[in-house]
């Protein structure tokens, strides 16, 4: 008897240190699974914060990368859009050096007439689409009627506007609408530089001579210093004509040459000639 019951003591204690075991055990895992569940949870973050970190860099890199290239690009088309127009100064400036002035002549003449009177004859030109036109005012001084004949050969009787004797200047204007010629500014003419004149001298209408600017600021007989000097063959008949330049434009409205010289021709120069004209038309017709 004594020994069942001992047996059955021996039961409860191997079976109470058995449960303690295991509640021990239980214990330890589910510590342990914290543990783990927290590094894990660690790592995951560091692993999230490397991530967006290099995500971030790329991301900044790519967009610097992008910059860049657009820059790139921008300063690949600006240098190109130069070299372009380099290219287009090169090509103007050859055909200058081979004497080509076809082009330019071809557009400028046609705003070119003759101005004829009962007493002399001249040339002049359209400043302004309306009909107005600039020659010199001894081409019409005393006369009995004015006739401007167009590039087409059309006449028209002209109605004189003004004129004003110190810069030899007059304005005519003609019923119509017609191509004209645009001013330089005088600044921008340089010594050296290759000009035609326009005109009919000695009737012949429409003549073109070529030269060269060969002084500017030149003092005139009427003691003004404001004409360009050039080379360009002038003859009775080109008085009032345009003066022109690479571009086309007008620097002078030619005036005079030395009697008994070759080569000594002047022209007033435009920025006189604007405002002049400005204030014979009352109104602002030459910019």
């Amino acid at each position: 008897m004594m020994s069942t019951h001992r047996h059955i003591r021996n039961l409860k204690i191997h079976r109470n240190v058995l449960y303690t075991l295991v509640v021990a055990l239980l214990i330890f895992q589910a510590a342990s699974f914290v543990v783990i569940s927290g590094q894990a949870s660690k790592v995951i973050a560091q692993q999230e914060e490397i991530k967006d970190y290099f995500e971030g860099k790329i991301e900044g890199e790519i967009k610097d990368v992008r910059q860049e290239l657009r820059f790139s690009v921008q300063e690949l088309t600006k240098a190109i859009a130069e070299q372009g127009s380099n290219i287009r100064q090169e090509i103007d400036l050859l055909k200058l050096t081979q004497d080509d002035f076809s082009g330019v002549v071809d557009e400028s003449i046609r705003s070119v007439v003759s101005v004829t009177t009962d007493r002399s004859a001249g040339s002049g030109f359209f400043v302004h689409s309306a009909g107005f036109v600039v020659t010199n005012w001894h081409v019409i001084q005393d006369a009995g009627f004015v006739n401007v004949v167009d590039y087409n050969g059309q006449e028209f009787q002209a109605q004189i506007v003004g004129w004003d004797e110190f810069t030899d200047l007059a304005l005519l204007r003609v019923s119509g609408i017609f191509e004209h010629l645009e001013l330089e500014e005088s600044d921008n003419v340089q010594v050296g530089e290759k000009v035609v004149a326009i005109g009919n001298p000695l009737g012949l209408s429409f003549t073109v001579t070529e030269g060269i600017v060969s002084a500017v600021d030149r003092e005139g007989p009427n003691g003004l210093k404001a004409y360009v000097q050039t080379d360009v063959t002038l003859n009775p008949g080109n008085s009032g004509g345009p003066l022109i330049d690479k571009e086309g434009k007008v620097i002078g409205v030619n005036n005079f040459k030395i009697g008994g010289a070759e080569s000594l021709g002047f022209a007033l120069e435009s920025d006189v000639v604007r405002i002049k004209i400005n204030e014979l038309a009352n109104a602002t017709i030459i910019n």
